[in-house]
């Protein structure tokens, strides 16, 4: 699989993220690093810890994640997640949390199969 590949499985512009990259070396490179990150993890849990500050940060995180990298689809539902949680108040999270992990699990596996062609 290639980098191309990778982002259009995961419903993302790579052309965009190649821009300000420079390089597919580059991209791949700081693409595969997300695998690494727990600020995925970290919002579901506090989530279902009812801790909004936590959850906030991390959806942030996330966010910001994913805005960097170019992960479209992903940023634009963990943004509505993030302006959600804003005020640090726990309502209607569920449904755009579900949206976050459903984006979440596809952006995963399309940076995993990348990762398993090297």
């Amino acid at each position: 699989m290639t980098v191309n590949d990778c982002y259009d499985k995961m419903g993302a512009n790579y052309q965009n993220v190649l821009g300000r990259f420079g390089s597919e070396s580059m991209v791949k490179r700081f693409a595969l690093k997300f695998l690494q990150d727990d600020s995925f993890d970290q919002s579901k849990d506090a989530l279902v810890k009812q801790d909004a500050e936590t959850a906030f940060r991390a959806a942030h995180t996330l966010k910001g994640l994913c805005m960097n990298l170019g992960f479209d689809s992903l940023y634009e539902v963990s943004s509505a997640l993030t302006e959600n949680l804003r005020g640090r108040q726990l309502n209607g999270w569920e449904s755009l949390f579900e949206k976050v992990e459903q984006r979440y699990l596809i952006v995963r596996e399309a940076l995993e199969e990348l990762q398993a062609s090297e």
